[in-house]
């Protein structure tokens, strides 16, 4: 049996609540990942142009940093929860995975969205982690998602 961590970051809170219930359901440890400097919501408006989340969308090696990067190596499996911004996970991720050793672990994705179903299964996010990571598909989970579903779903990615 694997030791897992579940770590997310949310912008609205839709996305915490998903990694509460996973974490709870798969006996996880949490962890969330805290930008350095916060989002606000001006930050967050992706119909302004000059926004952060669109300047950082379209300039995708812009890493926000992280307040206090977790310490991952007592963990086999990692999930990485994102919100999807334009069908991608934030570059905050990327920050998070590129400062990590993923070497041997399991990486498991998961994402929110109210419209977007693509990107949730990580493929866009495997460059950022050493080709001896172990990535499972991830998937994308809402709030309405039961701890009996999480748990099934964790069950059949065989972990």
């Amino acid at each position: 049996m694997s030791i897992k961590l579940v770590t997310y970051f949310s912008a609205s809170g839709t996305t915490r609540t998903v990694a509460e219930h996973l974490a709870k359901a798969i006996n996880a440890d949490i962890v969330e990942l805290i930008p350095a400097l916060p989002y606000t919501a001006s930050d967050l408006n992706w119909t302004d142009h000059a926004s952060r989340c669109v300047r950082e969308h379209e300039n995708p090696s812009i890493r926000p940093e992280i307040a206090d990067m977790p310490d991952i190596s007592a963990y086999d499996t990692v999930f990485v929860g994102y919100p999807l911004w334009w069908e991608q996970a934030p570059n905050i991720i990327r920050t998070f995975l590129e400062g990590q050793d993923f070497s041997g672990k399991t990486v498991v994705t998961f994402a929110t969205s109210s419209t977007s179903t693509r990107g949730a299964d990580g493929a866009h996010l495997h460059g950022c982690c050493s080709t001896e990571t172990n990535w499972k598909t991830g998937k994308r989970l809402t709030t309405r998602d039961g701890e009996a579903a999480l748990s099934q779903w964790v069950k059949e990615l065989g972990l």
